[in-house]
């Protein structure tokens, strides 16, 4: 069986370009990688959102820009800037589970509201030249939203369709919810991606064999985890313990030059932003390492904090 294509779902304040770009050229193995979610904040896209979607941040990368929108207004004020930046692709979030964005009716606040899933949705069909994809839950809750939503997902003209098994109030927790996600799979017309809980080739192979029509696979906080994870897939091997610090030590390095070139707010704010990759990133490194990593306040310690979990990750 050939390999399914590999999609890099976005996290907000993980996945912004300096990450995307390091990633690419240190592990590879990802068809396609999408942005943190665009939006309107106080009437007017974040800077920071145009910076990261820019082409000139995103080079030799398929990205596809994603937009979080609670209604065809607001979607219609982000998509002239992904058009005036070159894209032809348009991911619209439907599955943000933070509460505060969900109770305003975005992400998957909007599933339990099917008019207004289909007013949005609707607006977007009339940018012709964009291509449109939806990643979504199951519900916020109940799993039967996502089923309501499924004949107008069919009816539209969706490139495809992103399906994270959970519903919107467990966030990370719980379980996914495999029979559910094999109903939408069941009805659903269009190119579906599954989306959850992929931390190993074995689960990507696991899902796979189990929904055999898919169209690829999405991998957010598994490619955090173990970023050979799609090359590991690809190739049919892993990375020795050796090889993976090596690697690690080459994207920690790229990524931490990119966020001293962009951030203007000094020592401690990249010491802030650079904590943050280490967030889901090898798990199962040495404890006391990571712990150091967390708690310095000093760039000096870090780094040696970073050399000294790496090597002893070897």
């Amino acid at each position: 069986m050939n390999p399914l294509p590999i999609h890099f779902a976005p996290l907000q304040g993980h996945t912004e370009a300096v990450y995307r770009q390091a990633h690419a050229r240190v592990f590879g193995g990802v068809d396609t990688y999408y942005s943190p979610f665009v939006r309107i904040e106080h009437g007017e896209i974040r800077r920071r959102d145009v910076r990261d979607i820019s082409p000139e941040h995103n080079q030799a990368l398929h990205l596809i820009p994603q937009l979080m929108a609670p209604d065809a207004d607001k979607l219609e004020q982000i998509m002239p800037l992904f058009i005036e930046k070159g894209y032809r692709e348009a991911n619209i979030n439907l599955g943000c589970p933070f509460p505060l964005l969900a109770k305003r009716h975005n992400g998957a606040g909007m599933l339990p509201h099917p008019e207004e899933v289909r007013s949005l949705l609707e607006a977007a069909t009339k940018y012709r030249d964009v291509r449109f994809s939806v990643k979504l839950r199951l519900g916020w809750d109940d799993a039967g939203e996502c089923l309501a939503l499924l004949p107008l997902f069919n009816e539209l003209p969706l490139s495809h369709l992103i399906l994270h098994p959970r519903l919107g109030k467990q966030q990370y927790k719980g379980e996914v919810d495999l029979d559910a996600f094999e109903a939408f799979y069941n009805g659903c017309s269009k190119p579906l991606y599954y989306n959850g809980d992929l931390h190993t080739t074995a689960d990507i192979h696991t899902i796979a064999g189990r929904f055999p029509r898919l169209a690829g696979i999405v991998i957010g906080r598994g490619l955090l985890a173990n970023p050979a994870l799609a090359q590991e897939y690809r190739e049919g091997k892993s990375l020795s313990t050796d090889e993976m610090a090596k690697k690690v030590g080459q994207l920690h390095a790229m990524v931490f030059a990119g966020y001293q070139e962009q951030l203007q707010g000094g020592e401690a704010q990249l010491l802030m932003k650079m904590k943050s990759f280490w967030e889901y990133l090898l798990p199962d490194a040495d404890r006391k390492a990571r712990k150091i990593i967390h708690k310095t306040s000093k760039l000096s310690n870090y780094r040696a904090a970073v050399s000294n979990l790496l090597g002893s990750y070897r």
